[in-house]
């Protein structure tokens, strides 16, 4: 939810740094105005940020455009989306330096770390004043289903968002595991893609009778009974370890503590939109000790996302 250095140096040794810059980075093109001159790698060049993201419900980039162009006006660098075709696109590109800052899920931030992505954790959106950073993941059924409680989910067809999702499977297949439900073998698994998606088919009842999904997706889909819900340790917003080091602390000192007046004062669009309002409240500060809580689940589910 997740700038620029402009080193003061002399003609001459911004030419040497320059040629430096250009063998590092994926681009050899001259930077742009505003481009960081300070050494560092960047995910395509000195004068664009790429902004990673998540695409876990169908109005992602709607939702972050406001934090897009916001990051764009405070470090002076065009800031491209990348939307990830899924979560473990996201965790290639992260290990593979194809984002400078980027807002993952817990669980995803925690698997690309274990496969060497060079990411710092520095914040995490919440949506309401004082809020601990962080959401629920809940257990849903159809309005009229019997079920109500989650050991009813053994032997019924169950709706999870993907296999790498933090709120769409592993919490909901530790949840299965201390009710006593094997998730690999004593459920019918359904993987929807995205949360919306997942909502939406529990609420229809056919293709799947219970699931889980993030609380926001709920509250936005008719016809569901919330059965359980749990606190899910907020989504990450990281920034790439091999930006310039300055760059990469102006980043980190500009957003960790955004609010949204903040983003509206700076008269950044649609930041007012009822859209984004119930989207995004602040960013709280986080580090990676805050998402041991993650790798502990890993070790108990033993899921295969977690590289177990």
């Amino acid at each position: 939810m997740k700038i620029s250095a402009r080193g003061l140096l002399g003609a001459a040794a911004a030419a040497v740094l320059m040629l430096g810059m250009a063998a590092c980075s994926a681009d050899k093109d001259t930077p742009a105005p505003g481009a960081s001159t300070e050494a560092g790698t960047f995910a395509k060049d000195p004068g664009t940020l790429v902004f990673g993201v998540v695409p876990d419900t169908a109005s992602t980039q709607q939702n972050y455009q406001p934090l897009q162009d916001y990051i764009a006006k405070v470090t002076g660098l065009k800031v491209e989306y990348r939307e990830s075709s899924d979560y473990a696109a996201l965790i290639e590109a992260a290990v593979s330096g194809k984002v400078d800052v980027a807002s993952f899920s817990g669980f995803t931030y925690v698997t690309a770390k274990k496969n060497g992505a060079k990411i710092t954790p520095f914040a995490s959106i919440i949506t309401k004043a004082g809020q601990e950073p962080g959401y629920y993941s809940e257990a849903v059924v159809p309005a009229n289903s019997p079920i109500t409680k989650i050991e009813e989910f053994k032997g019924k067809k169950v709706c999870f968002v993907s296999q790498t999702s933090t709120s769409g499977y592993l919490y909901p297949s530790y949840n299965l595991i201390k009710a006593g439900i094997d998730p690999t073998k004593d459920i019918t698994p359904v993987f929807a893609g995205k949360h919306d998606a997942s909502a939406l088919k529990v609420s229809q009842g056919t293709e799947c009778e219970a699931g889980f999904a993030e609380d926001v997706a709920v509250e936005a889909q008719p016809g569901l009974k919330v059965v359980s819900k749990t606190f899910v340790v907020g989504a990450p917003m990281v920034v790439s370890d091999g930006l310039p080091a300055t760059l990469k602390q102006k980043i980190v000192d500009g957003l960790r503590n955004l609010t949204i007046d903040q983003i509206q004062a700076a008269g950044i669009a649609n930041a007012d939109s009822d859209n984004f309002k119930k989207t995004f409240y602040a960013l709280a500060p986080v580090d990676d000790a805050k998402y041991n809580v993650i790798r502990e689940l890993c070790q108990t589910t033993k899921a295969t996302a977690c590289g177990n």
